[in-house]
């Protein structure tokens, strides 16, 4: 294959990344998720310490943990019981990030229909997160509590193959933060020991074209808004 063509796929592979939030019920082989994983591994670590650990649910055990964490998350009472272990987000935003956040915010819920002040179905759609957005596999990602910052800065690598792994396969998914502030909860569904943090969740499946959803498409600064190159 020549370097042009090999160059034009793998951009079409990243460039076809997206979060999806709405899946079809076809199942995903469990030899298509550990090959998915497999290659994801071969992302960089600092003196290969390939820090990261998954936890793959389908099934009845997804369903039963999904139904707890809905539960919780509708309950006033017992959400307030949950907090996430890190700070995914900035205590305070500033511009440009508070401007981005809530631009993706608005453009989902015009999508879904949903009006400013509408907080009950706001409340319902983010719990959709809980049901994985009905995809059939719902992945877990812990790291080992005595990893330092860098091998938060390999995990992410490792996530951003297990994505592009898993579009080169026509599978999409979406990683999902929102499962962190129930982490105890997850921790015992899933039989995670103590000395394991949470990292975040991930969906995957195949994306569901019915969905209105999923014609989201984010945009991106051009890199040189974000660049200085020095000569």
């Amino acid at each position: 294959m020549k370097q042009a063509e090999i160059t034009r796929i793998v951009d079409e592979v990243i460039r076809g990344r997206r979060s999806v939030r709405g899946f079809l019920p076809t199942p995903v082989p469990k030899e298509t998720t550990l090959e998915i994983l497999d290659i994801a591994s071969r992302a960089p670590s600092g003196t290969n310490t390939q820090p990261w650990q998954v936890i793959v649910v389908s099934g009845e055990k997804k369903e039963s943990l999904s139904r707890e964490l809905i539960e919780t998350a509708l309950d006033p009472i017992r959400d307030a019981e949950h907090k996430q272990e890190y700070s995914y987000y900035p205590e305070k935003w500033l511009a440009p990030y508070i401007d981005r956040r809530r631009k993706v915010g608005y453009d989902l819920y015009g999508l879904l229909g949903i009006a400013k002040g509408e907080s009950k179905r706001m409340e319902q759609q983010f719990a959709r997160n809980y049901a994985f957005f009905d995809a059939p596999v719902g992945l877990f990602f812990t790291i080992d509590r005595i990893m330092g910052q860098g091998s938060w800065l390999d995990y992410g690598m490792f996530l951003q193959n297990v994505m592009l792994a898993a579009r080169a396969r026509g599978l999409d998914t979406c990683p999902q933060a929102a499962f962190c502030k129930y982490h105890r909860i997850i921790a015992q569904h899933l039989e995670i020991p103590e000395r394991q943090m949470l990292v975040c969740g991930m969906a995957l499946g195949y994306s569901d074209s019915e969905k209105i959803e999923n014609t989201l498409c984010t945009e991106r600064e051009p890199a040189k808004n974000f660049t200085r190159i020095l000569e």
